[in-house]
């Protein structure tokens, strides 16, 4: 990490947004803040780190890399 402002340190995070954004974000209206957190912190928890299938993984879900 070579500090704020370098791009490449902030890499992983703006990959990690801009799925979220595509996935689930732009095909959503959101009527308040509590709501988009909500299905936020809902998706994260239980879609992104438990049954998306992740490339690094080899196209596994984190739980079945897990198990393997």
């Amino acid at each position: 990490m070579s500090g704020k402002g370098n791009c490449y340190d902030n890499a992983p995070m703006e990959s990690f947004w801009g799925i979220i954004k595509q996935e689930l974000i732009h095909h959503n209206h959101y009527r308040t803040r509590r709501e988009a957190i909500e299905d936020i912190t809902e998706y994260i928890e239980i879609f992104y780190n438990r049954q998306r299938l992740q490339a690094k993984l080899g196209f596994l879900s984190p739980v079945a890399y897990a198990q393997r």
